[in-house]
């Protein structure tokens, strides 16, 4: 069997452009999942949640707060992506929040993330800038953008 935080570990490794410093560390994981108010899901290659023995694709993290959830976390390993595994993330993040009377999402990401037209496309929308919020490992200053996207059936 494989344990769920090695597979969001394997794919933090592969998902995330090191320039950035984005991806966590395996005890940024444990710690937050601990706390009991964070949330994770996995699919496979091909959307679904990965059965015990097989590696996961994609991942997301998320941390409740009253009644918004914050995506901390969202990664697909460049061999699957452009295959609707975001998309089914989200879905599954919205899903699972709204089950705990979750009336919005909140996710906060660096100016000129890639992932910007899918949480567009989802309903995300931007609600505030930090300017040069974010310092990439090269020291550029980079903004911080801010989305809200509403899930209240």
């Amino acid at each position: 069997m494989i344990d769920d935080i090695d597979r969001i570990m394997a794919v933090m490794a592969g998902a995330f452009e090191p320039t950035y410093g984005e991806a966590w560390n395996r005890r940024q994981v444990e710690d937050a999942l601990a706390i009991g108010n964070c949330h994770y899901g996995l699919v496979n290659a091909s959307g679904a949640p990965p059965d015990e023995r097989e590696p996961a694709a994609g991942f997301y993290l998320s941390r409740t707060g009253f009644d918004e959830e914050e995506l901390l976390l969202l990664g697909v390993l460049p061999e699957f992506r452009q295959r609707g595994l975001g998309r089914h993330l989200l879905d599954r993040l919205a899903k699972d929040a709204r089950s705990r009377d979750i009336k919005r999402l909140l996710l906060e990401m660096r100016r000129g993330n890639p992932a910007e037209s899918l949480y567009r496309s989802f309903g995300f929308y931007s609600i505030g800038e930090r300017r040069d919020y974010y310092r990439s490992t090269k020291g550029e200053r980079i903004d911080a953008i801010t989305f809200a996207c509403d899930i209240v059936r």
